[in-house]
């Protein structure tokens, strides 16, 4: 069995410390692990293999967190990873199509979102094993989670004709996020559950039905794939970076409106394994630690607080976000707000992760920009030019062999050089050590869209 691992979502109701660049299933929440991270370990011990469907700006960060796993995945001797990289999002169904076409048509695959948190593991084998079980049967399986209250958050799944022996139901209708009055009625009839967003079926079998029901996603989802099969991209089997223009041509949808709502072959397994989207400050507040007066503190820094409760604090270096508890549902204003006034803060933090390495901005004002920058080792910056900005770079720790324009030279600690804008640089970490620089920009606009490959 196959985990496909769907990455996308920028997690906005988790902001300021989920950003674009740094979504919510990459921050490293829970004892120094993300929920990416603790649902690649979770399901490695029931699935043979992992094929992580990703935005291409984030593959780097799923492979970094993957290396950092690597020791326990090959503990359970499940060192298989595949990626599908996707330029642009276009919703569920198309990732999971495009998995799917990677695969034999026999492979099991069980979809997860890799933002969710599940707790009772014990309960969550038994769970995969019935569904395993019934997509062998050629079934679409759902996950129905069994409701503990009335969440007008979440869309429910209407469940008919219990079968005792495959111990699952089948499914009468999907219903939408409701208001609380009707989301109390469902919770009182008994047979609704709440949409997890997990599925287990044959590869072959979701795309006949894809086929069926969407056949413009599936064509257009073909064709995108074979044109990344036969890029020159593409040398590395574990790869498919998908094509910007071939996926933008894929109609948008979710795997539930294109398939699962339409399909006659589904069938929802009551799940009741301790389950959380963690889609709020909310939820977040009921896994992690509260203060003694209910209050939830996320920062980096000591915060303490007099005659305040039940709030939520959250406090990132750039951004401050304080919330009362049942209330940080409206964060996704604000962040629809800051997007109309053309803020960064949506998009990235402080700290900047890149496939060579990380920045943190020190101190960012008109006409000028200071950054930490670590690279790792054996990585380098892409060779490019500014036009708006100089350079300054002074070398902390480690050794650089540095490039501008016909020269190359090296920097080692305590060293420096100076790049004026339009000269074509690069810098390069060739040790086994970890380089660390300070940058410091002047210019009339230190942008980080100020660059030409």
């Amino acid at each position: 069995m196959t985990n496909i691992i769907l990455c996308g979502g920028n997690g906005t109701r988790l902001w300021p410390i989920s950003r674009t660049l740094m979504p919510k299933q990459f921050v490293k929440l829970f004892n120094g692990k993300s929920l990416f991270q603790l649902t690649v370990e979770r399901n490695s011990k029931v699935c043979d293999s992992q094929f992580i469907v990703s935005n291409s700006e984030q593959y780097f960060l799923a492979l970094d967190q993957m290396e950092e796993l690597s020791e326990i995945l090959n503990q359970v001797q499940n060192d298989m990873s595949k990626y599908l990289l996707e330029p642009v999002g276009r919703n569920t169904a198309p990732a999971i199509a495009l998995a799917c076409m990677a695969l034999d048509k026999d492979e099991i695959v069980l979809v997860t979102p890799s933002d969710h948190l599940i707790k009772d593991e014990t309960e969550y084998a038994k769970v995969l094993k019935i569904s395993k079980g019934l997509a062998n049967e050629n079934n679409l399986v759902t996950f129905g989670i069994v409701p503990t209250f009335a969440e007008t958050g979440f869309g429910y799944i209407e469940a008919i004709n219990f079968n005792k022996a495959s111990k699952a139901f089948d499914v009468k209708a999907f219903h939408e996020k409701p208001d609380f009055n009707t989301a109390t009625s469902y919770l009182e009839a008994g047979n609704y559950y709440w949409n997890s967003g997990m599925f287990c079926f044959k590869a072959g079998i979701f795309l006949e039905e894809l086929q069926k029901y969407s056949p413009e996603i599936y064509k257009s989802s073909l064709k995108a794939f074979q044109q990344a099969r036969h890029s020159e991209l593409d040398s590395e089997s574990d790869i498919t970076r998908i094509k910007h223009d071939d996926m933008l041509k894929i109609p948008e949808d979710s795997i539930d409106y294109a398939v699962i709502e339409k399909s006659n072959i589904v069938k929802v397994v009551p799940s009741n394994i301790n389950w959380s989207d963690v889609g709020s400050f909310d939820a977040l507040a009921e896994e992690l630690p509260n203060d003694k007066n209910n209050n939830l503190i996320i920062s980096d820094r000591k915060v303490e607080t007099i005659d305040i409760k039940d709030c939520i604090i959250v406090d990132t270096g750039d951004a401050l976000l304080v919330s009362k508890k049942g209330s940080s549902q409206k964060v996704k204003e604000i962040v629809t707000r800051l997007k109309k006034e053309k803020s960064q803060l949506p998009n990235i933090h402080l700290t900047g992760y890149r496939p060579w390495g990380t920045y943190t901005v020190l101190e960012d004002s008109d006409g000028y920009k200071i950054k930490r920058i670590e690279v790792k080792p054996g990585k380098r910056f892409s060779l490019q030019k500014h036009k708006y900005r100089n350079e300054h770079w002074v070398v902390v720790s480690g050794c650089t062999t540095v490039i501008i324009n016909d020269k190359t030279f090296t920097l080692k600690q305590n060293e420096s050089t100076y790049i004026k804008a339009g000269d074509i640089h690069r810098l390069s970490n060739d040790t086994d050590e970890l380089l660390v620089i300070i940058e410091a920009q002047v210019g009339s606009y230190p942008g980080e869209d100020d660059y030409k490959r």
